[in-house]
């Protein structure tokens, strides 16, 4: 029990800054300025979901994954941190709410499952730094059999304990922006926009450094 505890402590501790779902969560009101509180709650929710699943399975069979498309870590963060540029220069540009005007709508669910997973879970919720970390933590993990039990375990409840403070950031984001005023929240997304910008230009650079060495160690 207490490797299991250590376990979803390392997963935890590991995940959750990078996730960072108190960051963004102006981020995700942004997109979602102009939806009802219970549209709101049900993207919240989808988005929840699929952070779970995407965090197990990048723990758990992500190396598997990547071994069988020939894709290394390096190049997912590559890949990853150019999203994750774009997502948040276009975010950087987009005029402020009031500027748009709010008009709240009612949205077709389908339209919120199709929304849910890109851009709102893959990349701004977990995105490849997420992944690129919960994929070395399973590889790290011990692969006898009692050790695969305890890394499932570790990996499912430390995945649950991320989702719930996502859902409890996103969906009840809205009441964040009642305690800081319109302005304070413009001011919080410009801020998260840029610190996204840096965080998946960071992403790239580590994925492309880390290719440059491979290469420039193969010419020698």
């Amino acid at each position: 029990m207490l490797e299991v505890a250590k376990s979803i402590l390392l997963i935890v501790s590991a995940l959750f800054p990078i996730v960072n779902p108190i960051g963004g969560a102006p981020v995700f009101l942004a997109f979602t300025s102009d939806y009802t509180t219970p549209a709101r709650r049900l993207l919240a929710w989808r988005i929840t979901v699929n952070s779970f699943i995407l965090i197990v399975a990048s723990y758990l069979i992500g190396t598997h994954i990547l071994a069988f498309f020939g894709i290394s870590i390096p190049v997912v963060q590559v890949g990853g941190g150019l999203i994750v540029i774009s997502t948040g220069w276009a975010m950087l540009k987009q005029k402020d709410p009031d500027e748009r005007g709010q008009i709240q709508r009612d949205v077709n669910p389908a339209d919120i499952l199709r929304r849910a997973f890109y851009p709102l879970t893959l990349p701004l919720t977990v995105g490849p730094g997420s992944i690129s970390i919960a994929i070395t933590l399973g590889a790290n993990a011990p692969h006898h059999l009692g050790g695969n039990l305890i890394s499932i375990l570790s990996a499912v409840i430390g995945a649950a304990i991320l989702a719930a403070t996502i859902y409890l950031c996103y969906g009840f984001a809205d009441r964040l922006a009642a305690v800081l005023g319109q302005t304070g929240m413009n001011v919080i997304l410009r801020l998260s926009s840029f610190l996204l910008v840096c965080i998946g230009v960071q992403i790239f650079w580590n994925g492309a450094s880390t290719l440059l060495n491979i290469f420039l160690d193969s010419r020698v």
